[in-house]
C-alpha cells in the first residue's frame, strides 16, 4: 500500500534537505526498532516506514556500513547484536517539547516523588539540548499554561505518601501489597492483600489493578482511597491470561455498567465531555446541545460528578441515576437553606 509520504509526485516535490532528513530519521528510527524488538524483515520494516523493500536494503546497508552491528536470521529477519550503543540523545525542537510538556503534567500530579523526578529528568534533558532548540523550549514554557487554576493550589509537598512510586515498584517487581482500603459504597476501612498488575490513570485520579487475594477477584483500587501502605518480599506470579487493555475493556463492557444517558447544552458540552469519567458510547447532537451516552457502575459517584454542571446538565436515563441527583440536590439546598 502506497503511502502519500512515499509517492513520486510527493518525492518530487520535497527538497534534497527535506529527503536527507526524512531519511536520517528513519535509519535513526530503524535502530531503535531493532533494539526493541527481535528479527524484523524487511517487509516489516517497508510496511512501517511506508517506503519500498528496496529502500529498505538501502537504509539496512547505509547503517552496517556506519558500524551498526546488524545480524541476519533466515528463518526471522534483522536485528541488533546485544551491546550497541546509541549516540548521545539527539531532539528535534517538536520532539523535545513534547517530551517537556509530559513533564508539566506529571509535575501536576500529587505525588511528590513524581514531581521530583520530573524535574530532574527535564534538567537531564535540558542539559543536552542545542542552544537553539532550548531556546524554542523556553519560550514555549513561557507561553504555555496547562492548567490555571493549579497555579492557585501549592505545592500539598508531604500530604501525599508518594503512592505512585512505590506501586510502579510494586508491579515491575511483582510483590505482594498490603493495604488498608477504605471502601466508599459501605464506608468502612478494610485490610487488603493484593498483588498489583498494572496502573491507569482516569481523568482526574490513579487507580491500582490487583488481584484481590480477600475476593479472589482481579479488582481496581484508587490511590487516594488507600489509608496505608506496605509493599512485602513476597513475590507473585501474574496469571498467564491476564492483559491490562483487555481488562479495561472489558471492565467498560462490563455486565454491572449501567447505561447512563445527559443532555448538556452546547455551551458546558465542551468541558463536560473532556471529563467524562467513561468512555463514551456515542454522542448525538439535538436541539440547543448534545445527549451522550456511556457506561458507569456508581451513580452515585456520577449524580455528584453531574452537580459541577448544574442546570446546563440533564439525566435523561437511568431513573434511578435521576433520584440519585434529586437526591444529592436536596442535600446541598438544605446545606444553604434558611434556618
Amino acid at each position: 500500500m502506497q503511502t502519500a509520504a512515499s509517492s513520486p509526485l510527493y518525492r518530487n516535490n520535497m527538497s534534497h534537505k527535506e529527503r536527507r532528513k526524512n531519511r536520517t530519521d528513519r535509519l535513526f528510527e530503524m535502530v531503535l526498532l531493532l533494539r526493541g524488538r527481535r528479527q524484523l524483515t524487511t517487509r516489516d520494516l517497508s510496511e512501517h516506514f511506508g517506503v519500498s523493500r528496496r529502500t529498505i536494503f538501502r537504509d539496512l546497508r547505509t547503517l552496517s556500513e556506519s558500524g551498526v552491528p546488524l545480524a541476519y536470521d533466515e528463518e526471522g529477519g534483522y536485528e541488533i547484536l546485544d551491546g550497541y550503543q546509541l549516540p548521545p540523545l539527539m531532539l528535534s525542537g517538536s520532539e523535545a517539547s513534547t517530551l517537556l510538556i509530559g513533564l508539566e503534567f506529571m509535575k501536576m500530579q500529587s505525588d511528590p516523588v513524581l514531581k521530583k523526578n520530573a524535574d530532574r529528568v527535564e534538567l537531564k534533558i535540558q542539559e543536552v539540548l542545542p542552544s537553539d532548540v532550548k531556546k524554542y523550549i523556553d519560550d514555549l514554557k513561557a507561553s504555555t499554561i496547562l492548567d490555571p487554576y493549579w497555579l492557585h493550589t501549592g505545592s500539598n509537598e508531604g500530604d501525599d505518601e508518594s503512592r505512585w512510586q512505590e506501586l510502579s515498584k510494586a508491579v515491575t517487581d511483582r510483590r505482594v501489597v498490603s493495604m488498608t482500603y477504605f471502601v466508599e459504597s459501605r464506608g468502612e476501612v478494610t485490610k487488603r492483600q493484593v498483588n498489583p498488575l498494572g496502573l491507569i490513570y482516569y481523568t482526574d485520579h490513579w487507580n491500582l489493578i490487583a488481584y484481590d487475594q480477600l475476593r479472589e477477584d482481579v479488582r481496581n483500587f484508587r490511590f487516594d482511597r488507600i489509608r496505608e501502605l506496605f509493599v512485602t518480599m513476597q513475590r507473585f506470579q501474574p496469571p498467564a491470561e491476564f492483559d491490562l487493555r483487555s481488562y479495561v475493556q472489558e471492565s467498560f463492557d462490563a455486565e454491572e455498567e449501567r447505561t447512563i444517558r445527559v443532555f448538556f447544552d452546547s455551551e458546558s458540552y465542551g468541558h463536560a465531555r473532556r471529563s467524562i469519567p467513561a468512555r463514551i458510547r456515542s454522542e448525538e447532537s439535538v436541539d440547543g446541545g448534545f445527549v451522550v451516552t456511556f457506561g458507569f457502575d456508581n451513580l452515585a459517584y456520577i449524580a455528584r460528578w453531574l452537580l459541577r454542571f448544574g442546570t446546563h446538565a440533564k439525566v435523561l436515563e437511568p431513573k434511578e441515576l435521576i433520584t440519585a441527583v434529586q437526591k444529592e440536590a436536596k442535600q446541598l439546598a438544605a446545606l444553604y437553606g434558611s434556618g
